[in-house]
């Protein structure tokens, strides 16, 4: 190769960023965070999963009382003669809102998203459904959509009809970004 060629590199990454970090499965907790299905989720139950009901049963080390139930933490019971004790978690897509499970033994390690919320102010929508937002360095971000829940969606739209100053929070996870909640910080002046 000469000196004089040019190298062009296109990169999509984010500096080496990773979009997930590791988190041992038995201390993730209710209204955690998790990837399920390659999927960032938010947990909305926990259950102890055993591998032998006669162990649970028979065995005055384990809690039984939570068996089947849905519960607030993982309760982490001992390793009985049959295996490791598991972690069930059921949990809703942030994005979504699909309900998705997977069953982890309690030592080994889960994948967990960065969820990021940041707020803008809602500067105008379009016909085609994108909306315009101020960012607080000043520029305008043009690329999302507007949100599929219908609440939120009338909310929006009814609010900046009216001519209402509106703050709308985005939450991002793993290069996906949706609008989740909005404000109203009162009329235009």
């Amino acid at each position: 190769m000469s000196d004089s060629e040019e190298h062009h590199f296109e990169s999509k990454a984010d500096a080496g960023a990773s979009k997930t970090y590791p988190q041992q499965a038995g201390t993730i907790r209710k209204n955690g965070h998790i990837v399920i299905k390659n999927r960032p989720c938010k947990v909305s139950c926990l259950i102890p999963e055993y591998h032998d009901i006669t162990d649970v049963i028979l065995s005055p080390r384990l809690d039984t009382k939570y068996l089947g139930y849905q519960v607030v933490e993982v309760s982490t019971s001992k390793t009985g003669k049959h295996g490791h004790a598991k972690c069930h978690f059921v949990a809703i897509d942030i994005f979504n809102g699909k309900k998705l499970e997977d069953i982890v033994p309690s030592s080994h390690n889960c994948d967990v998203p960065h969820v990021n919320r940041t707020d803008y102010q809602l500067i105008d929508i379009s016909e085609d459904g994108f909306v315009s937002l101020l960012t607080e360095s000043g520029g305008t971000k043009d690329d999302l959509r507007l949100p599929t829940d219908e609440a939120l969606l009338t909310q929006i739209k009814d609010g900046f009809a009216e001519g209402k100053d509106l703050i709308v929070t985005v939450m991002s996870a793993m290069g996906e970004e949706q609008i989740c909640a909005l404000k109203d910080i009162g009329p235009k002046n």
